[in-house]
């Protein structure tokens, strides 16, 4: 009860200065709850907002960077497949027959083998699609060896000649040539007339 006593002495003896520094204390509290204490939640929001602005910036660059990657990909795509149509494939029937005529028989000759039945027929093209099929069958005779070096020549040509199916045999006497018929394709641009 002492204290008490003390307190309320001091307050009616130094009522003078107690009433305004009283004063002053709530217009303090009243300040911070009126002014400060709204723009600091403002603040906080504006900082969240700014961090939330600042992770969008960056998920929006790094989806720009891909963006770019995907369409520099797809231009290179388009570059490599402008080349393989203009500098790869046969331009037209008659250039895929010169490729797998001539050069797999000049090829087959220099590997030493000997073109027992050659033939080779177009297919009709897929639907909306500008390319075509040329179907080869081909079989020749000779030994294994040769036949292992036609067809590594072959795979590795600059001619775009695909090996669909390939089929060896053994003809039916002791000695005499291994038999080797191969199902190849090439793929060549189809004119505006269908061929």
């Amino acid at each position: 009860m002492n204290t008490r006593v003390a307190v309320t002495r001091v307050m009616s003896e130094k009522r003078v200065w107690v009433a305004p520094l009283a004063i002053v204390f709530l217009l303090n509290v009243a300040g911070y709850a009126l002014v400060v204490y709204p723009l600091s939640v403002k603040v906080r929001n504006a900082r969240a907002r700014e961090q939330a602005t600042q992770a969008e910036l960056l998920a929006a660059q790094r989806d720009n960077r891909s963006a770019d990657t995907a369409r520099a990909a797809r231009d290179r795509a388009s570059s490599a497949l402008a080349t393989f149509y203009s500098d790869v494939l046969p331009h037209d029937l008659t250039g895929a027959r010169r490729i797998t005529y001539l050069r797999l028989a000049q090829l087959a000759q220099k590997e030493g083998l000997r073109a027992q039945r050659r033939s080779s027929e177009p297919e009709d093209p897929e639907r909306n699609s500008s390319l075509r099929r040329l179907k080869i069958s081909m079989t020749l005779a000779g030994d294994y060896e040769n036949m292992r070096q036609f067809i590594y020549q072959l795979e590795t040509a600059p001619d775009f000649v695909v090996i669909d199916d390939i089929a060896l045999s053994e003809a039916g006497e002791p000695g005499s040539p291994l038999v080797l018929t191969l199902a190849l394709s090439t793929y060549y641009r189809a004119n505006a007339d269908g061929t």
